[in-house]
């Protein structure tokens, strides 16, 4: 049956910005395999655009995005064909290398971005959420932004380039307490660490708009050409982190201390 509904993920390009929204507001904009399959492509596609000057990404409703959505590996991600074994039983191997293969190239899209990109994060963040902002260009936020990466509590790896980015931003020791002990941060700590670049009043979020489109008028190439040394010195660096993540992030996808976790985590929301 024929719906309306508007797409997990939309894209929307006006006067020299190329909009991307995570769109799953009743789910907290998880990323999905519509969204993690979805997001890379369409960066590639606003890198293309020749309408786009600046690129934004930005979230539906009361969250920036609640990260990646964990019921995949309790029912198997549509996605993921090849995921199952002979019996039709879900491989979580299978599973592990499918979900880290996509995972691995949304990164490397946003390493390769060549635009401007810009953040707008209308809400907390968790995880994937709090990590692609380190890849991120600038990062505008709400004053109701949490940010929060709980990877170890769920015996998961790091991811998105935060392992190399974080410290690199805020310094060792608090990059250890939210990658390691998932720490959460409100919006003005983030700002105060420098992974956020400015804080608007909820209320007042608007007033980013005027600024990207002052911006989106400025020489398009001399934007990127700027942009490009400001990154050049990084992108293999990058690319050999996330690739290191990745692989651990399959490995701790596989192993019984991750399933313990995840099984922990689904009881523990079902009594909410």
């Amino acid at each position: 049956m024929a719906t309306n509904q508007e797409p997990d993920l939309v894209e929307v390009v006006k006067d020299g910005i190329y909009i991307i929204r995570f769109n799953r507001p009743k789910r907290k904009n998880a990323f999905n395999d519509k969204i993690m399959l979805g997001l890379g492509p369409a960066l590639e596609r606003a890198a293309s655009n020749p309408d786009a000057v600046i690129a934004v990404v930005t979230g539906t409703g009361d969250y920036f995005t609640s990260g990646n959505d964990l019921s995949n590996f309790t029912k198997g991600a549509s996605g993921s064909g090849g995921a199952s074994d002979k019996k039709g039983e879900v491989n979580l191997e299978l599973l592990a290398q499918a979900t880290v293969g996509s995972f691995n190239r949304l990164v490397k899209a946003f390493i390769d971005f060549p635009k401007p990109l810009v953040a707008i994060v209308n809400g907390p963040a968790v995880g994937i959420g709090v990590t692609m902002l380190g890849l991120c260009d600038i990062v505008y936020a709400t004053n109701r932004a949490v940010f929060h990466t709980p990877f170890v509590s769920l015996a998961q790896a790091p991811e998105g380039c935060s392992s190399y980015l974080f410290p690199r931003i805020m310094g060792q020791g608090k990059a250890a307490e939210m990658l390691v002990f998932g720490k959460k941060m409100n919006a003005e700590e983030a700002c105060k660490l420098g992974l956020v670049t400015e804080v608007f009043p909820d209320e007042h979020m608007d007033q980013v708009w005027p600024r990207l489109h002052q911006w989106a008028k400025l020489p398009p190439i001399a934007m990127m050409r700027a942009k490009g040394l400001i990154r050049s010195h990084l992108k293999d660096k990058l690319h050999e982190v996330n690739d290191l993540e990745c692989k651990r992030l399959a490995e701790s996808w596989t192993t019984e201390e991750f399933m313990t976790s995840l099984m922990k985590f689904f009881t523990k929301k079902s009594k909410l």
